[in-house]
């Protein structure tokens, strides 16, 4: 079975597609392929299906949802069944087995066959890897991989309830933090001005991401475009207050005051500006800024990324821990 849910539901049985067009069972089908493999609880459906309260007849409602997913698997595996009879014998599944029965709930067996979450998380476990091991070019390459994946929103064009929305919100962070270690990895190779293109849309999407926009102001801070960069901060800065009350991180304002070090350094390079032992600027606060390191130029293997998220067993209706640290990473602030 194929499972595709990184730019909304596509579920293919045998190559045979058994998505329905019906909002509930597509729904009840959503929330099974989130926890493929394992048990979801009809209590779990029920909440799903009707977050205010279940009616009377529940669970007859989701056994009618069931028996219709059951329908439409048993037809893709008559028909893939079909396809390879020509070229011999071949193992038989059916419905049952596929979308099994359990007590007190469901449980769908994919066996082999893709799954994109499964997909996402490897490619992005690897870049994780490489991040650690400071191998930037594999990490930029596999994490690149990770978010080339994503054809949109997950589940789009399905009615989410609270059990759904939870993973959505798990795959968005998950999402987010691939992102963030990306373009760090990127901002390390030198990579800055690449990047720009997409990364002003993406701050400002997420205006309120404290990582993506110090990574903004460290790109503009690279190409020499100072008060761009002090503007991101005082974008950031409106929006905390506005929706928060809080100001930015200790950190971003470092980098903020990093950011003035260099435009004062440069504004000043005719009348002579002390320099640390690195080469770099001292600048008005102290802080060594360093040269940017070399572009790196991108290779033949660099996939084309999409601004769209470690692996353990969840249970269904909690969510997933993503990778700790990853949000609160620190930027660098190399020019």
């Amino acid at each position: 079975m194929d499972i595709h849910i990184l730019g909304g539901l596509s579920v293919r049985e045998g190559g045979v597609p058994i998505t329905p067009t019906a909002a509930a069972p597509r729904q009840v089908l959503a929330l099974l392929t989130a926890f493929a493999g394992q048990v979801v609880p009809v209590t779990v459906l029920t909440e799903e299906l009707w977050p205010s309260g279940a009616p009377r007849g529940a669970r007859t409602e989701i056994a009618a949802h069931i028996a219709e997913l059951r329908a439409l698997i048993a037809r893709a595996l008559h028909e893939s069944e079909e396809d390879a009879g020509a070229g011999g014998w071949t193992e038989r599944r059916t419905a049952d087995a596929v979308l099994v029965s359990l007590p007190g709930g469901y449980r769908l067996d994919t066996g082999v066959g893709i799954h994109d979450i499964g997909q996402f998380e490897r490619a992005a476990g690897a870049g994780y890897r490489a991040m650690d091991a400071g191998d930037l070019a594999r990490a930029s390459l596999r994490l690149g991989e990770a978010l080339a994946l994503w054809r949109g929103e997950p589940y789009a064009g399905v009615a989410a309830g609270p059990c759904l929305r939870r993973e959505i919100e798990r795959l968005e962070s998950a999402r987010l933090s691939v992102l963030d270690q990306w373009v760090e990895a990127q901002l390390g190779l030198g990579r800055h001005e690449a990047i720009l293109s997409e990364l002003p849309g993406l701050a400002a999407r997420y205006a309120t991401n404290e990582p993506l926009q110090a990574h903004l102001m460290v790109a503009l801070l690279r190409c020499g475009r100072h008060e761009e960069a002090l503007a991101v901060y005082e974008r950031l800065r409106t929006v905390l207050q506005r929706e928060t009350g809080m100001e930015p991180s200790a950190r971003l304002r470092r980098l903020r005051h990093s950011v003035l070090a260099v435009r004062h350094t440069r504004a000043g390079a005719a009348t002579g500006t002390r320099t640390s032992p690195t080469g770099g600027s001292e600048g008005l606060f102290g802080y060594a800024v360093v040269p940017a390191p070399p572009r790196a130029p991108a290779t033949e293997e660099t996939p084309a990324v999409t601004w769209y998220g470690p692996t353990v067993t969840r249970v269904p209706g909690q969510p997933k821990p993503v990778r700790a640290g990853t949000a609160t990473a620190g930027v660098a602030v190399a020019v």
